[in-house]
């Protein structure tokens, strides 16, 4: 009697779709990418995206217990599915077992990842099932703050992101938001924040950025929040790679929620990691997670996750920093050297800004950032036009 199942690979099902995904393999090893946004996530975590937890729900959370486990732990099949025949789990659907554990496993090498400044990996609570980095800050809102609370985070133009308040993204919309600036020497000035961070007492203060090219002083955003009674929030999207390998400084400890999203320096599956020290607010970030923001998590991308989070505690991940670090100054200094205005004076991360309208043409027209995006692709370097400072 047949099934009606399909069966056969990609290439057999639907040859155009998988032309389409050699074209793009193609294009991305021919190419120099230069999209701070974008990673190559190693081919194995690729395949564990592709795993049969592709096919399963998992609503709810794994036992609370084996955010306290050790990896060895988590992964003694014999007890944990004795545990899970036992007395079950939080999760709203049965056929969990392995998730459980996958989703165990990826929340504490995560937590051994970033634990920083004194913290331990028992310190650290984990959330992993956000689906991206704007989900993931939506879930920080609707778990710390009211409908209509003052946010503060640095402007767009200069730097910031679409969801630290702009007035286009649901933070702007349902949030009152306030942004910081950079100073006449495009640095930030946390005497300026904190006197407007006075004047408007915000519930969320916001570091962490799309183009803004320094690393944010974690203590001293810290202190401002708490002169003025609001959480602070580190979105480290961008720069969680260097903050994973300990090439940069950690706002672990300092900040009442970490965000990072895992698919840019980290280079892991798209996603994102919601961290804190604070048990009380962890509660709060997995509730305004699920069943806040989303239903059922995707499972296959735990799997990814916990590969991930075993690649960025190697030597080889911290080397892979350390260089990309030494690559972004190295650009920095050598645009400035030929002329080209960098924005924000240079870098300490990996993001690196050319103002185009520094090139000139023969009729006085500047170049666009549009335009040169354009030109350098056709000549195979791959790079994304953002905001600087002048924007409007």
């Amino acid at each position: 009697m047949p099934d009606y199942l399909f069966r056969g690979n990609l290439a057999k099902l639907d040859p155009d779709v998988y032309e389409l995904t050699q074209l793009e393999a193609e294009r991305q090893a021919r190419k120099l990418i230069l999209i701070a946004s974008e990673s190559t996530a190693p081919l194995a975590v690729r395949e564990a995206l592709s795993s049969a937890f592709q096919n399963i729900y998992a609503e709810g959370y794994p036992d609370e217990e084996t955010r306290w486990m050790s990896e060895e732990e988590i992964l003694d099949y014999p007890a944990r599915l004795a545990q899970y025949r036992r007395n079950s789990d939080p999760r709203y659907y049965k056929g969990v077992e392995y998730a459980d554990v996958v989703e165990a496993l990826a929340r504490r090498r995560a937590a051994e990842t970033f634990a920083a400044n004194g913290y331990s990996v028992d310190q650290i609570y984990v959330n992993v099932q956000a689906l991206s980095g704007g989900p993931a800050n939506n879930a920080v809102y609707h778990a710390l703050i009211e409908l209509g609370s003052t946010v503060m985070g640095l402007n767009l133009l200069h730097g910031g992101h679409l969801s630290h308040g702009s007035s286009v993204n649901r933070s702007g919309k349902w949030f009152k938001a306030v942004h910081y600036t950079i100073d006449e020497n495009e640095k930030l000035d946390y005497e300026a924040i904190r006197k407007l961070a006075n004047e408007h007492k915000p519930k969320l203060m916001i570091a962490g950025y799309s183009s803004y090219s320094w690393m944010p002083d974690w203590k001293k955003f810290r202190e401002i929040a708490d002169e003025v009674g609001a959480y602070f929030l580190a979105d480290i999207s961008h720069i969680g790679g260097l903050v994973a390998a300990g090439v940069v400084p950690s706002p672990i400890g300092h900040a009442h929620v970490v965000m990072s999203t895992t698919h840019k320096s980290i280079d892991g599956p798209r996603g994102a990691v919601l961290l804190t020290t604070d048990a009380s607010i962890a509660k709060k970030l997995d509730k305004a997670v699920f069943p806040g923001e989303q239903g059922g998590p995707h499972v296959n991308v735990f799997a990814a996750l916990a590969l991930t989070f075993k690649l960025t505690q190697t030597r080889q991940f911290k080397q892979l920093q350390t260089q990309t670090l030494k690559n972004a100054k190295a650009m920095a200094d050598q645009f400035a050297k030929r002329g080209l205005r960098v924005p924000f004076g240079g870098t300490d991360t990996h993001l690196v800004n050319v103002d185009c309208t520094s090139i000139v043409g023969e009729d006085g027209t500047k170049l666009s950032g549009d335009q040169a995006s354009r030109i350098l692709d056709l000549v195979g370097v791959v790079v994304n036009r953002n905001t600087i400072p002048g924007d409007k």
